[in-house]
């Protein structure tokens, strides 16, 4: 399980950091649908493996991250905000 979770966890850092590299250099927008669920599902590995650990900031950092994530792809099938790439 250990492996597991830190697995887990070593991809959600990857995916934040390539969703951080692909909107500073220009391949996503901040608004965008793909960069938001990759925040989200990253943020969703960091609560496992933060939660695990008993890191209890991380955790509930990570927990906003992906609420605030949640809300705008929300926002952007509702259309209040025009999807970019």
């Amino acid at each position: 399980m250990t492996l597991a979770v830190e697995v887990i966890g070593w991809a959600a850092a990857l995916l934040i950091l390539a969703s951080y590299l692909l909107v500073s250099t220009g391949k996503l927008s901040g608004q965008s649908a793909t960069f938001q669920w990759m925040n989200v599902g990253g943020a969703a590995g960091f609560i496992v493996n933060s939660g695990w650990h008993a890191a209890w900031p991380s955790t509930t950092l990570n927990i906003a991250w992906a609420a605030i994530g949640l809300v705008t792809l929300w926002r952007i099938a509702r259309g209040r905000i025009a999807p970019t790439r």
